[in-house]
């Protein structure tokens, strides 16, 4: 039950709503999303450490640089059943596809940033 609750928890925020829209086109680094979003880095890390800890997010080094993605092998269910909810959902409003847009044309904005998309 608490795994549920932490779950609904987790996605009754519009930015982390959004956040996870985009990690369900691809894996992105923290730059990446606060661009797509235009937010700031500690509202992006904050939003990112919720997800995660909901079992949503998984993130994975590579150098310096850490590469968030939808953590497809998730072992709460309930995180499982609601990511499916969300891609499924008619969320694909005005904003989410401008979220979709500026993600094609990110700025590096660190050494190591620069990834072959």
């Amino acid at each position: 039950m608490q795994d549920l609750i932490k779950a609904l928890k987790a996605l009754s925020d519009e930015t982390r709503l959004r956040i996870l829209k985009i990690l369900l086109v691809r894996e992105c680094c923290v730059c990446e999303i606060m661009q797509a979003l235009d937010i700031s880095q500690s509202r992006t890390s904050r939003n990112l450490r919720i997800l995660q800890n909901a079992g949503f997010v998984e993130r994975q080094r590579n150098g310096a640089w850490i590469f968030y993605s939808v953590n497809r092998q998730t072992v709460n269910r309930h995180a499982t059943s609601l990511t499916e909810l969300l891609r499924n959902s008619p969320l694909s409003d005005k904003v989410l596809a401008q979220d979709k847009e500026k993600l094609k044309h990110p700025v590096p904005i660190g050494p190591g940033c620069e990834q072959n998309r």
